[in-house]
Order: structure tokens, then C-alpha cells, then sequence
């Protein structure tokens, strides 16, 4: 249940909210006011909290063309914009619809990063014109000028090209010296500091050279920016109130371009929980928001919302007891009026094929009972932990989808399409033309590289690809290419360009791919987001920058079931709750991750990430602990015997009811599935006399 619904008719659209929620909404009267932290905990409305408050911003007079609101994903940023437009709209009528129109600063920190360094590139020394690179451009960029450097034929075996951004990203984003990142991080490539010195200044050189940036430098030059007094304080002068979603999740480079802009605070709302902080891997930092209330003189207000509108209160007081253990946090303890006498359950099972029965038993049991599939879940640290449960979910014809599979920019196909569309608009991205050349059969990296030669020796690109003479095999293909490059050189029409891109690949895709017809579905709902874009270059941005879901996505839903059970790493159930929820491999080792268990700053994101998880529970929660489960290791396979996680110890056992399963059986012994062993063919035989 959402906390905060829609309102009756009435002048007063915060009718809806509790004496937290509206003492937050209210910050400042409506005016340019000090800094403010909401610390909101799982399911306390968090989102139209802040959604109130930016409208309660506009209803009070407040230019929505001066308030920067950033949120970590450009739906989140969409959805936002709706709910300000509905809220402000039961007070101000159609006139809320044109005010909210000018709410044009709201996206994510990459997405408006992107937007001001377009704006501002001829004061920093910028091609506006900049293409924006994702990760696995990024890394085929890096490995260029990695091979270029001759890295790749080290005697020693040196980082591959996804480690060597990793570290790249994890370096920038942390804003970390590189030896403290490869020791702590990366240790297995502590002894390349200095090759990696070499390797990144190069890669930034060649970005630089190809007028491209990568995700990282979206933050990296607005931060750079900033540093600059003057245009630090021009950018921060344009908003009156700068509003930050999931401030847990932000890292080092995040929070300082947020003190940069506004340096004593005033307008400044951020909104999070530290409890929920669980995306360290990503750089993320939660002494960002454990910090925040002494970053300003006069110190930040701080309102906590601790009414929970999904769980019961039996769960809530499970995970509170859970979260309590941790040394250093924002004290709340969630509630609720939800009551229930049914604990959280603690379920002991043999293996992991007694835990994947257990699952598909107590799904199928609810299911019959009236909770449908898709509103039950199980959870789990990290993928590979779903592997037994898959397979049995499979043998049983129970339709499931699994988050965390591949993202529409990288499915193959439709990184094809984008790269032509790419190289078009900045014909120096190398990355693009070394993708889009070798989609012609008989263009291999050196005919690539000769035609890309081809191609930027001469003013006109178009003509450079016209006149060069590919490999005999790619004779009666290129000149299609080429007057392709052509026209979309010479007459950028938006979005026929991308049906034109399309009508061409479509033979090659054919050759490329087996199952073509399915990928064809994902150009055209490429086509169709291609509509709801102005131009090419805006397209190429936001999609960069925030891709949608992949029909062909093997994570995506059963195309032929209208039902389904939901599998997610916790990673990527944050934000969302579920009737229903299993928890697998409650045990040391799993939660926490016995990779995880050198420093207690890690440890403690541990503890957040099974708080996360039990807090996306509503009705019913089973944290599962087998006894023993496989592991693949250096030296051999084989079983590990586990004990229950240590984030629920002796202390707090009575929040949970505890429980083995199978339990005593009296129908027959239990066979290899868990099931019950019964004499079938003499069952066969009686049914005909």
C-alpha cells in the first residue's frame, strides 16, 4: 500500500500525509531554506514525500525552472514529475500542468551532468558535439589503446580491459589515490600501478582526441567545473532548490559536486536511508549521508520517517532487531499498524535441493491459497545461489523471470544499430566505427582500422568512406554503407534515420544472428522510443544513459505466461516489495559473502544488504539456511557445511519462528527431490482392477 494516495478534493494536498511526512514536506515554509536530510526508512513513502515537497515548492511560488531534482534512474526522474504535476494540480488546476512543464532539471546525476556540459563545453574547453560512451564501449576503447601500449603482450599476465575500467571508474568515482584503490580492491594488480598510471592517461587522451566521454566524465567534468569558483557559483546561482532521491547511494564525486554547488547548504534537500546503503561495489559512500547533517554551518535538519505502510509488524520488528546490531547508524525503528501474529520464519534444510523444494512447495501452496506468482519473490546475495532452484522451478513448469540479466544496450543487435547511428554523429568515435565496419562481411580490425584512416584524412568523412577500397569480399556490401553514411551526414532527418539504419542492417542481421526475428522486435520498439526524441543527438544520450528493458532479454518475462515467480539478487530488489518472499542461503558465507569479511565497513553493507531483503517483504517472510551447500573452489567442487548468518544471532532468535523442513513424513521415506517415495506402479496397476 502506498502511504501517501491520492487526496479527496480539498485545498490541502498534504491531507494525506503523517506529522513526519508533512514536517519534512514543509521544510522552510515554501521558501529557500537551510539544508534539510530526510532519513526514510523501507516503505514510509518516501518517494511522495519528496514528490509533496517539490510541489509544495511550486504551489508556494517557487519557479520550477530553479529547482534541480536528482534521482538515480530516469524513470524514477518521470515518475517524480507526475506525481508534483497530480499533487500541485488539486490545488492551482490545469495551471499545475504548465508550471511543472518548466520542471526541466530533473533526471539523474549523469543524465543532468550531461546537459551542462553540453551547455557549457565552449567555457571548459569542450566539443558540445561529444558522443557519450557506455561501459563496454568504453572497455573495447580501453583495449585499444592498451594493446597500443603494448600491454596485452606483457611478459606478465596484465588486467584485461573490464578490470582495467573498473578500476579507472572505481578510482574517479571514489575520488581515491589508484594504489589505495588496487590494494584494497584489486589486489591481485597492485604491482601494475605504474602501467595503469600509463594506460588511463592515455585512454583520457584518446577520448579526448575521439570527442567522447564515458560515464565517469559525466560527473567527473561537472565536478571540474564546480572546482571553478566563477562557474560554480553561476550553475549553483540557477537553482534556488537543489533535491537529491537515495543520497545513500551516491558516491564520493556525487556529494562533492553537491557541496560545490551549494556550498552553505541553503535549498539543499536530500532524501535516503543508511540502512539501505548497499551498492558500496558501485563506489557508492555512506558516510555521505552519515555526514551530511555537519557538512553545513547552522547544521542540517533531520526529519526521520519511520511508519512502514508495506510490512507487518512482525516483520518490521525482525529486520529492526537485525539492523539494531549495527555500530553506527540513524536510530528509527519502523512501524506499523499492519499487525500479525505469523513471525518471520527461520527454515533449516538439508542442501540446496531441499531448499529449492522447500521454494517451490511453499510458492505453489501460496499460489493455491490466491497469491499469485509475480507477488512472490526469492531473493538471494548473488546469481549463481538460484542455480538448484531453477532447474527444479523449470522440472516443475513453474514460469519464473530473473532479474539481473542483460540491459537493452547490450544485446548485440542493438548495439549495431546505435553504433552506425554513432558514427554518423561524431565520425572520430573509433569505438563506433570499428563496431560498424565489421558488420560487413570481409571487414576485419585491419580493414576497420584502414577504412576509419580513410575516412578522417579527408574534411569530409562522407567522401573519405566513398572512395575507400575495402577487401574484395566486402566489395558488394560497402557501397550500401557508404551512401548510408552519406545520407545521414548530409540530411539528419529524425527518427527516419533510424528506420533507414534499420532497412539496412536487416540483411545483416539475418547473417549475424540464428534467432533474427526475435532481436527484430527490439529494433522496433527501438524505433518506437526513437520517436519520443527530438533529435539524434539527444536519442543517442539518453539512451545512453539510461536504457530500457530488452524484449529479447533473457531475463525478461515468459512471453507466454501471464503469471510468474520473480527471482532477484538483492542487489536488484531494492525498491521493490513482494507479498510474499524467500531468502536464500541465510548462512556465513552467502550473507555475508565470504568475500566480504575483511574490513567491518564491509561487513556492515552485509548487514544492510539482508535488511534490504527482509524489508521487501508485505505478509510473509522465510530466511533459508541450509545445512550444507556446493561451492565451486580452487582445488576441487564440493559441499561446505554452513552455520546460520551472523547478522542474526542467539539475542534475537525470538523475532523469528524457527523450523526444519522436510518435516516428519508418515506417507513414505523422502526421495531424491524432497518428495515423497510412494510404490506408483502398484498405484498404475489397481487403477484397472
Amino acid at each position: 500500500m502506498d502511504a501517501l494516495t491520492d487526496s479527496p478534493d480539498t485545498q490541502d494536498p498534504l491531507v494525506g500525509l503523517n506529522a513526519e511526512q508533512r514536517q519534512a514536506v514543509e521544510h522552510g515554509g515554501g521558501k529557500i531554506a537551510g539544508p534539510l536530510l530526510i532519513i526514510a526508512g523501507a516503505g514510509t513513502g518516501k518517494t511522495n514525500t519528496l514528490a509533496h515537497r517539490v510541489a509544495h515548492l511550486i504551489v508556494a511560488g517557487a519557479d520550477p525552472r530553479r529547482i534541480l531534482l536528482m534521482t538515480f534512474s530516469r524513470r524514477a526522474a518521470a515518475e517524480m514529475t507526475r506525481r508534483v504535476e497530480r499533487i500541485a494540480g488539486e490545488v492551482m488546476g490545469p495551471k499545475a500542468t504548465v508550471l511543472t512543464e518548466g520542471l526541466t532539471f530533473a533526471g539523474t546525476f549523469h543524465s543532468i551532468g550531461a546537459r551542462l556540459l553540453r551547455e557549457y563545453a565552449p567555457a571548459i574547453g569542450l566539443d558540445p558535439n561529444f558522443s557519450i560512451h557506455d561501459r563496454e564501449d568504453s572497455a573495447d576503447l580501453m583495449n585499444l589503446v592498451r594493446h597500443e601500449l603494448g600491454l596485452s603482450q606483457s611478459a606478465t599476465r596484465f588486467p584485461k580491459k573490464t578490470t582495467c575500467l573498473q578500476i579507472y571508474s572505481r578510482t574517479v568515482n571514489a575520488e581515491a589515490e589508484l594504489q589505495s584503490v588496487l590494494d584494497k580492491h584489486f589486489p591481485w594488480c597492485a604491482g601494475f600501478a605504474e602501467e595503469l598510471k600509463s594506460l588511463f592517461g592515455a585512454y583520457v587522451a584518446a577520448k579526448q582526441a575521439e570527442n567522447v566521454l564515458d560515464y565517469d566524465d559525466l560527473l567527473l567534468w561537472w565536478g571540474e567545473m564546480c572546482a571553478e569558483p566563477s562557474l560554480a557559483e553561476e550553475i549553483g546561482g540557477r537553482f534556488d532548490h537543489v533535491l537529491v532521491d537515495e543520497y545513500q547511494d551516491t558516491n564520493r564525486l556525487q556529494a562533492r559536486i553537491l557541496t560545490r554547488l551549494k556550498p552553505d547548504g541553503r535549498g539543499v534537500t536530500v532524501v535516503g536511508d543508511d540502512a539501505q546503503s548497499i551498492y558500496g561495489f558501485r563506489a557508492a559512500e555512506v558516510r555521505n549521508i552519515l555526514d551530511f547533517p555537519n557538512l553545513f554551518s547552522p547544521r542540517a535538519d533531520i526529519v526521520t520517517l519511520d511508519r512502514n505502510y508495506r510490512s507487518t509488524d512482525a516483520i518490521l520488528e525482525a529486520a529492526n532487531a537485525v539492523i539494531a546490531e549495527a555500530p553506527e547508524r540513524f536510530t528509527k525503528t519502523l512501524w506499523s499498524s499492519r499487525a500479525s501474529a505469523a513471525k518471520p520464519q527461520i527454515v533449516t534444510v538439508k542442501d540446496d535441493a531441499g531448499q529449492a523444494d522447500f521454494v517451490c512447495d511453499s510458492v505453489l501452496a501460496a499460489h493455491e491459497e490466491g497469491t499469485a506468482l509475480k507477488h512472490q519473490a526469492v531473493l538471494f546475495r548473488a546469481s549463481h545461489h538460484s542455480g538448484a532452484l531453477e532447474i527444479e522451478l523449470t522440472r516443475r513448469n513453474i514460469p519464473f523471470v530473473k532479474f539481473g540479466g542483460l540491459k537493452f544496450l547490450d544485446a548485440a543487435h542493438v548495439k549495431d544499430v546505435l553504433a552506425v547511428l554513432r558514427l554518423a554523429e561524431n565520425p572520430r568515435d573509433r569505438v563506433a566505427a570499428f563496431r560498424a565496419f565489421q558488420l560487413l562481411p570481409g571487414i576485419g580490425p585491419t580493414s576497420a582500422g584502414a577504412a576509419l584512416e580513410a575516412m578522417t584524412q579527408l574534411e569530409d568523412p562522407a567522401l573519405g568512406l566513398q572512395l575507400f577500397r575495402p577487401p574484395k569480399r566486402a566489395q558488394s556490401d560497402w557501397p550500401a554503407f557508404a551512401e548510408l553514411f552519406s545520407r545521414l551526414r548530409a540530411k539528419p532527418g529524425w527518427p527516419a534515420d533510424l528506420e533507414a539504419v534499420r532497412l539496412w542492417y536487416e540483411p545483416h542481421l539475418e547473417r549475424l544472428h540464428e534467432d533474427a526475428r526475435m532481436r527484430r522486435t527490439d529494433l522496433s520498439q527501438l524505433e518506437q522510443i526513437a520517436g519520443n526524441y527530438p533529435s539524434r543527438e539527444r536519442f543517442l544520450t539518453d539512451l545512453t544513459l539510461d536504457p530500457p528493458s530488452a524484449t529479447s532479454d533473457e531475463a525478461g518475462p515468459p512471453l507466454l505466461d501471464e503469471d510468474y515467480l520473480i527471482l532477484s539478487t538483492i542487489h536488484s530488489a531494492k525498491g521493490q516489495e513482494w507479498s510474499n518472499v524467500f531468502v536464500l542461503n541465510a548462512v556465513d558465507g552467502c550473507i555475508p559473502s565470504d568475500l566480504a569479511v575483511g574490513e567491518r565497513d564491509d561487513i556492515e553493507e552485509e548487514r544492510r544488504l539482508l535488511y534490504v531483503a527482509m524489508t521487501r517483504a508485505k505478509d510473509s517472510l522465510a530466511l533459508i539456511t541450509p545445512q550444507r551447500f556446493y561451492v565451486q573452489g580452487q582445488r576441487a567442487d564440493r559441499h561446505v557445511y554452513a552455520s546460520r548468518t551472523r547478522f542474526i544471532p542467539e539475542g534475537i532468535l525470538g523475532r523469528f519462528e524457527q523450523g526444519a523442513w522436510p518435516k516428519a513424513e508418515t506417507a513414505g521415506e523422502r526421495g531424491p527431490h524432497g518428495t515423497v517415495r510412494v510404490d506408483l506402479k502398484g498405484r498404475m496397476r489397481g487403477m484397472w482392477g
